[in-house]
């Protein structure tokens, strides 16, 4: 299924699956890349030697092209960069809007740059930059969300860049495809849905959680990091939503130092990160000790299966998925059903025109 996306990136279907931080590993994002989709692997929660041995070990498992998501504000992102080029990484992602001097560099060793957009006008801003295309989050969407619905986010963003665009925030089959493609996207981008995969990584007692979950199983929190964040409903997340700020700080300080000590992050660099993330949010301080928190709360759920006291990010999808299909499945079949969806309402059968 040609667009604009499988031109740019060289990829056969328009299928991302998105890089979701301790799930977005080695394997998951080879299986997407062998199965023709675009696999991008999560940085954040690496240091930079894990990220080395991860695209290392990508490289072992397939020669098909996929990317890496990095932060911008990160301390060492200029370090993962140079890495990136040197290891000819087809695609550099970024949830936060990178320098443009960044991808400037990165253009010219022949990066593809597409970062994750949540307005219209930031679409605006990095595409002026030189971004190749974007990924547009709608509310719907698991992790940091707007609230705006991806329904009308799509359209606003397409009418004011003419990069491509590739939509994200409750996709999870060959329908929504099928939709995005008709609004004009380029492709889609999928998390929860490749979360639970086969190939993910994430427990299988965790997993059953997530498949256990009905419609009105996510709910968008502060508690967690000082910033929207959809989550599972879990009796973790209800207890965050009761405790006190004092009693949540406290907790807060205590994984934003093992993440520091995970990490390697010295507390100066921890401080810089703070103030990155600080800028444009209106973050008080407090809230950036829980952002810090973050990755650890994330860690104990999707890592270390400890639903109990760990947080566990969800799109809305959740309570239409039912199933453990493989990967190639999964991509397989969003395509097939896009395809049958399309031809039936009599579109060119080789999607040429979806761009």
């Amino acid at each position: 299924m040609p667009t604009a996306l499988t031109r740019l990136a060289g990829i056969e279907h328009p299928v991302v699956q998105t890089g979701m931080g301790w799930v977005a590993g080695p394997r998951l994002v080879s299986a997407t890349a062998q199965a023709g989709g675009l696999g991008i692997l999560a940085s954040a929660t690496m240091t930079f030697a894990e990220l080395e041995k991860a695209i290392a070990e990508v490289r072992q498992r397939t020669g098909r092209p996929f990317g890496v998501n990095l932060r911008a504000d990160a301390v060492d992102a200029a370090d993962r960069v140079d890495l990136l080029i040197r290891e000819g990484v087809r695609v550099a992602s970024f949830a936060l809007a990178p320098r443009k001097d960044m991808i400037a560099k990165l253009h010219d060793h022949g990066v593809l740059v597409i970062p994750s957009v949540g307005a219209a006008r930031h679409a605006e801003k990095v595409a002026a930059w030189g971004a190749d295309a974007v990924i547009v989050q709608g509310g719907e969407g698991g992790g940091h969300t707007g609230g705006v619905a991806t329904t009308l986010l799509l359209p606003s963003v397409l009418d004011v860049v003419d990069i491509p665009v590739v939509a994200a925030g409750g996709f999870f089959d060959g329908r929504g495809l099928a939709a995005a493609l008709a609004y004009g996207a380029a492709g889609v981008a999928m998390g929860t849905r490749f979360l639970l995969s086969k190939e993910s990584t994430v427990p299988d007692e965790v997993k059953q959680v997530y498949l256990d979950q009905g419609l009105a199983g996510t709910v968008v929190t502060r508690r967690v990091d000082g910033l929207p964040h959809r989550v599972l409903r879990t009796e973790l997340v209800e207890q965050l939503e009761r405790t006190g700020r004092v009693r949540g700080l406290v907790q807060a300080a205590r994984n934003a130092l093992r993440f520091r000590r995970l990490t390697g992050l010295s507390p100066a660099a921890m401080v810089r990160e703070g103030l990155a993330m600080k800028h444009g949010n209106a973050l008080s301080w407090s809230q950036l000790v829980m952002a810090a928190n973050t990755p650890m709360l994330l860690r104990a759920g999707l890592v270390e299966g400890r639903t109990d006291a760990g947080v566990l990010a969800s799109g809305q999808v959740v309570g239409m998925i039912h199933d453990l299909p493989s990967v190639e499945e999964i991509v397989r079949s969003t395509v097939g059903q896009a395809t049958e969806i399309l031809r039936g309402l009599g579109a060119d059968g080789e999607q040429g025109s979806w761009s």
